[in-house]
C-alpha cells in the first residue's frame, strides 16, 4: 500500500537519504514476528495508519488491527470462526451471517473481503463490509524462514474505527 496515490510521503529524509513515508497498514508487524518468532504463532497487532482517502467513507487517519496465526495444521475453517466468534463478540450477538467475498492482496492466497448481514447492528437485509483476510501466501512464509510446506496460516485486519462506527452509529 505504497502506492503515490495512496501514500503519505514526507519531505523529510532519513539518515540513509530516503524519503520518509507514514505507515498505510500495520502488516511490517506480521512479517516481523514471522522472522523473530518460531510457530505456533498468535499475534494480534493495532496501530494508527495513515492514507490519502478523502471520500465521504475514509478518512486520512485511521486505527489498525491485524491478526495472524501460523503453524503445522491451521486451515480456512480456522479463520472463519476466529472471524465469526469475534464478530459475535464484537457485536454482542448470538450469531452473526458472514460471507467471503474474492479479492486480491498480495500477502495472502486466496484472499478474501470479509463481509457480515447487517442484521447484527439493526439493519437487516444489507451486507457491512468489515475488512480482509487470507491465507498467508507460501511465498510470505518461505522469505520469513518458514517452510511453507510445513507451516501455514491466515491473517486479517478491519479498521477499528470503522468497527465502532458500524457497532454504536
Amino acid at each position: 500500500a505504497r502506492e503515490t496515490h495512496d501514500t503519505f510521503f514526507l519531505d523529510a529524509k532519513g539518515e540513509d537519504g530516503a524519503r520518509k513515508v507514514l505507515r498505510t497498514h500495520t502488516s511490517p508487524v506480521q512479517v516481523r514476528t514471522m522472522l523473530k518468532q518460531k510457530p505456533p504463532i498468535r499475534m494480534i497487532c493495532m496501530g494508527r495508519t495513515f492514507r490519502k482517502d478523502s471520500d465521504a467513507t475514509h478518512t486520512p487517519m485511521f486505527h489498525q488491527i491485524e491478526g495472524l496465526v501460523i503453524d503445522e495444521t491451521t486451515n480456512f475453517g480456522h479463520m472463519k470462526w476466529c472471524l465469526e466468534e469475534f464478530c459475535k463478540a464484537f457485536f454482542e450477538v448470538d450469531s452473526v451471517k458472514m460471507r467471503f467475498r474474492a479479492s486480491h492482496f498480495p500477502f495472502t492466497e486466496p484472499s478474501m473481503e470479509i463481509d457480515i448481514g447487517a442484521e447484527a447492528i439493526g439493519k437487516p437485509g444489507k451486507w457491512l463490509e468489515i475488512g480482509g483476510c487470507g491465507m498467508v501466501h507460501p511465498n510470505v512464509l518461505r522469505n520469513c524462514g518458514l517452510d511453507p510446506e510445513k507451516y501455514q496460516g491466515f491473517a486479517f485486519g478491519m479498521g477499528i474505527d470503522r468497527m465502532a462506527m458500524l457497532k454504536y452509529a
